[in-house]
């Protein structure tokens, strides 16, 4: 047999892997930004989602006859929503931008991959 192409499975190496979530290894502060994040775009996909059923509910009710809906109040009720939304936002941006550097840092990437994640 020709030595050229023989192969030693004894000497071969193996490459170890982290298994598991890689989210786990990185620091707290990025683990506290990931889940608020997160916890963030869910609640307000499940908010928007309550609204707009509801409307469509108000709307079938309307075009029933069953009684007539007041368009400045849902506007006045969504521009009302926006305001609380913005500012859960600015607190907390005003948290993160009280933590130190390097925990900030992490603390901000881990609120985009939340955001990006859920």
């Amino acid at each position: 047999m020709n030595d050229e192409y023989a192969v030693d499975y004894g000497s071969a190496s193996t490459a170890t892997t982290q298994e598991g979530i890689p989210f786990l290894q990185m620091g707290t502060s990025f683990i506290i930004g990931l889940a608020v994040g997160y916890f963030l775009k869910k609640s307000f996909k499940f908010l928007l989602l309550i609204l707009g059923l509801g409307l469509v509910v108000l709307f079938v009710l309307e075009s029933q006859g069953m009684f007539t809906v007041n368009d400045g109040m849902i506007e006045n009720g969504v521009s009302s929503g926006i305001d609380s939304f913005n500012s859960v936002f600015d607190m907390l941006k005003n948290r993160l931008a009280s933590m130190e550097l390097s925990s900030g840092v992490g603390a901000v990437a881990g609120f985009f991959a939340g955001l990006k994640f859920g």
